[in-house]
């Protein structure tokens, strides 16, 4: 909002008019007005939001007094702007996410629209929310993961006369074991549809029979309504990638009464365009209601084609051909922006992990985003959608957790997962469940069994999963009978035996590795510790909690046993909460982690909260990819280990490679043949094997530091097919802007992530470098986060600096909305020469 500043000879009366229509205009702008899209569909519900923390006695009443609340867009989180604080707990982020808040929105629906159906849709609101309208109780959702629909129009007004929406939601301490975020983080839609439309969430598609030469279609459509009986046509089209209508079909509905239709159809699509994870191929249902010659409403239903098995003895096979899983678990946060659903930063974090090879995701442990799934959809990779982290039985510290809600909602949350998301091919199985604790209890089978069951009613069409970290006990009482695929965590030496005793069940592993590190981060000797006293993790990769054990342990395990058709890291980003090895342990205690305390997120990522990559996504990229690459850590500058012994390692999908220190040879290694010695101990391993495990997935050599440069080449078939150098930086001289998309949608939620390296003056990262920045951003667009990777600071992530750490840091910039232009960035580092970059908001 400009600020009038008066003339002096302004007169009084004037400057109050001015104010008055400053005023005037500032409110009317707090007003959406809505109207019916041309077809029915759905409109963003996101601007003009007001946000108050608090009880707020009576805030659901129309005419409640918001004027002091805050202007906010959705989504959006309330806890990540902070302040961190120990008084919170560090499992939890350390953030303020707990309490009360409302949301209240003011807006205007066409008098046009009157006789139509109006609902709105939360994708997902955090958590216990209670929705009115106009002052009338809608409904109340305490799950926050799942999203929900309600009907508005019974309470609501048309034409001038406003309308308030109103949410209280209620966050609960001791509620999770991570940062779960707080308010409406997810996106928000008002639909306005004609009285005949397919219901919200309306129509299944299936493919049950495919060959390479024709697939079976099959398509429920459920059709409501809300007028007196009427004469009605359902067409049906089946549309390519390219706009081709390939099928089509119109069938009259004839006299249609009053409520809900289902209308079954088949067709037959001739020589399918397969979805597989190297070409994600989607064709699109729409399915169009006619009134009177004329469409009044359309519903768009992606449909993939593809061939799904799970065979016993050889894993997971997609459209013929045996797909090895390279997943990774995932939790929902996007580090520095918080829980926000945020579609870029999603499609980033996927864009990092399939560039480290990764072919699934595991949602652990709750249902996803709809933009999760959509860009799953749209880049090829297989979901595993998870449900529950905890069922009726307490998990130790979580005090509020899901167990409170589940008797009364486990049914209706898990069927509005499955619904949702049945129509989308990335989803290749359901879970019901992550390491519960009923797995050692005698009834947990019987939990487990209803649960399928539900699942298995809403969508027959796949197969259930759980997550077991007691294998034993799901077996005993029943838990893993009751599941179509068997998930083991954390138990790779098991894998032989459980298939010998159980050669029909299709194995996952649903939970790997656990190893914990810090980006940029080595310590000396390399030794398997419990916390170091830096409050960070080296990053040889071998230090983690009691359960975890190095990637290749989970490499070698898997090669021996193909019956287990692949695993899910733990976990692909480092994720707010849970500072293991940190600050607590699972299961166990208060439930407070702050013992440690600054360290308020994790070590598990192969790459960090801001989505730099650290030395393990090297490791499993060698493992997961086969374009030649190879690696080389540590870095290079250790001025006081001079003559020292430092543990260089190479990691390559190449078949040897040489060491070069200040270009001298240090030998060629053989991937495989010459193995790299690691310290390893973790439950149930071997003690004949400890603290000397001979790694046939890194290369190693012990060499006297020098300052200098270290140099690795990759040979394959005895050509170079890949190097990497690393050289000494010297004393920082500038700082360089590098922006991941020059250019933006102005539309208020697109971000560029704009990487900030601190490097000498020959152009070297400085990798131990901690230089204060400052960012200046100007013109169409805004700072939405900092931050740098460090689990164990306190800085604010909504600022304007930050401290790099280890010679990076990241600037989120975002878009205004509706505003096109130049955004012009820059940095300030004393002593440190910069330049400033320019993008483009379009």
């Amino acid at each position: 909002m400009n600020i009038f500043r008066p003339h002096r000879s302004t007169s009084l009366s004037a400057i109050l008019l001015c104010w008055l229509f400053t005023l005037i205009a500032f409110n009317a702008t707090a007003v959406s007005q809505y109207k019916a899209a041309q077809f029915g569909e759905k409109q963003s519900f996101n601007n003009d939001w007001l946000f108050s923390k608090g009880k707020h006695i009576g805030a659901e009443q129309a005419k409640f007094d918001d004027s002091n609340w805050q202007h906010v867009t959705l989504p959006h989180d309330w806890a990540i702007e902070g302040p961190f604080d120990s008084k919170y707990n560090a499992r939890n982020g350390g953030l303020p996410f707990h309490g009360d808040g409302w949301y209240r929105k003011s807006f205007k629906v066409s008098e046009a629209d009157k006789g139509k159906f109006v609902s709105v849709t939360f994708d997902g609101a955090m958590y216990d929310a209670h929705v009115y309208i106009n002052g009338h109780f809608l409904g109340r959702r305490p799950f926050g993961y799942t999203a929900v629909n309600y009907d508005l129009t019974p309470h609501l007004f048309f034409g001038t006369k406003e309308n308030v929406i109103a949410v209280s939601l209620s966050p609960k301490d001791l509620s999770t074991r991570w940062y779960p975020g707080a308010g409406l983080y997810r996106h928000t839609w008002l639909e306005i549809n004609d009285p005949v439309h397919v219901a919200k969430w309306g129509t299944y598609v299936t493919t049950p029979e495919v060959t390479r030469d024709r697939a079976t279609v099959a398509l429920e459509t459920q059709i409501n309504n809300f007028a007196q009986s009427t004469n009605a046509t359902l067409q049906t089209e089946i549309v390519k990638a390219d706009g081709t209508v390939v099928l089509k079909e119109s069938k009259k509905l004839g006299d249609l009464a009053k409520g809900t239709k289902t209308v079954n159809q088949t067709f037959t699509l001739k020589n399918p365009i397969l979805w597989d994870t190297e070409n994600p191929y989607r064709y699109k249902i729409l399915s169009s209601i006619v009134r009177n010659g004329k469409i009044v409403d359309q519903h768009t239903t992606p449909l993939g084609v593809r061939h799904l098995e799970f065979k016993p003895d050889d894993g997971f096979w997609l459209n013929w051909r045996r797909v090895q899983i390279n997943g990774v678990c995932l939790h929902h946060d996007n580090g520095p922006i918080g829980a926000i659903a945020n579609r870029r930063a999603i499609q980033r974090k996927l864009e990092i992990m399939q560039s480290m090879g990764v072919n699934s995701v595991r949602t652990s442990h709750n249902p996803p985003s709809p933009e999760m799934v959509e860009l799953a959809d749209e880049m090829g990779i297989l979901l595993q959608v998870e449900s529950f982290d905890v069922w009726a039985m307490q998990k130790q510290s979580v005090h509020n957790g899901y167990q409170v809600f589940f008797d009364e909602w486990h049914e209706r949350d898990l069927t509005d997962m499955i619904i949702q998301y049945r129509n989308n091919p990335s989803v290749y199985m359901w879970s019901i469940g992550n390491e519960i604790m009923e797995q050692g209890h005698k009834n947990g089978g019987e939990v487990a069994a209803m649960l399928t069951k539900i699942a298995h009613k809403a969508d027959p069409s796949r197969l259930v999963s759980a997550g077991f970290n007691n294998p034993t006990g799901a077996i005993k009482n029943g838990l893993a009978d009751a599941v179509d695929i068997v998930g083991l965590n954390y138990k790779p030496l098991s894998y032989e035996q459980r298939h010998k005793d159980h050669p029909t069940w299709p194995l996952v592993a649903s939970e790997t590795s656990s190893i914990t590190s810090t980006r940029g981060v080595y310590h000396f000797p390399i030794d398997k510790y419990k916390t170091h006293d830096s409050r960070h993790v080296t990053s040889y990769d071998i230090i983690g909690p009691p359960w975890a054990y190095p990637p290749e342990i989970e490499f070698e395990y898997l090669a021996k046993t193909p019956a287990v058709m692949g695993e899910y890291m733990w976990t692909g980003f480092d994720y707010l909460g849970e500072p293991t090895p940190y600050g607590g342990k699972d299961h166990s205690g208060d439930g407070y982690w702050n013992a440690d305390w600054p360290v308020r997120s994790s070590s598990f990522g192969a790459v960090d909260l801001v989505g730099f990559p650290k030395d393990r996504y090297y490791l499993y990229q060698s493992q997961w990819t086969t374009k030649p690459m190879v690696h080389v850590l540590p870095h290079w500058n250790w001025e006081n280990k001079i003559g020292e012994e430092i543990p260089v390692f190479a990691y390559t999908n190449a078949e040897e490679v040489e060491l070069f220190v200040n270009g001298k040879s240090m030998g060629r290694k053989v991937k495989g043949v010459d193995k790299a010695e690691l310290p390893v101990n973790f439950l149930r391993w071997d003690k004949e094997n400890r603290d000397n495990y001979q790694s046939a997935y890194r290369l190693r050599w012990d060499v006297k530091y020098q300052p200098g440069e270290i140099k690795v080449v990759a040979y394959t078939k005895a050509q170079v097919v890949a190097e990497e150098t690393v050289k000494t930086a010297g004393l920082p001289a500038s700082v360089e802007l590098i922006a991941d998309r020059k250019v933006i949608d102005a539309d208020g939620q697109d971000l560029s992530y704009v990487t900030v390296l601190v490097k000498d003056k020959d152009g070297n990262i400085c990798p131990t470098a901690d230089n204060h920045i400052r960012f200046f951003v100007e013109g169409a667009g805004e700072i939405a986060a900092v931050g740098n990777g460090n689990s164990a600071t306190v800085a604010p992530f909504k600022a304007d600096y930050r401290r790099a750490f280890n010679g990076k840091a990241m600037l989120i910039v975002k878009s205004k909305n509706g505003q096109s232009g130049n955004i012009r960035i820059r940095a300030y580092s004393e002593q440190l020469s910069n330049d400033p970059i320019v993008i483009t908001a379009k």
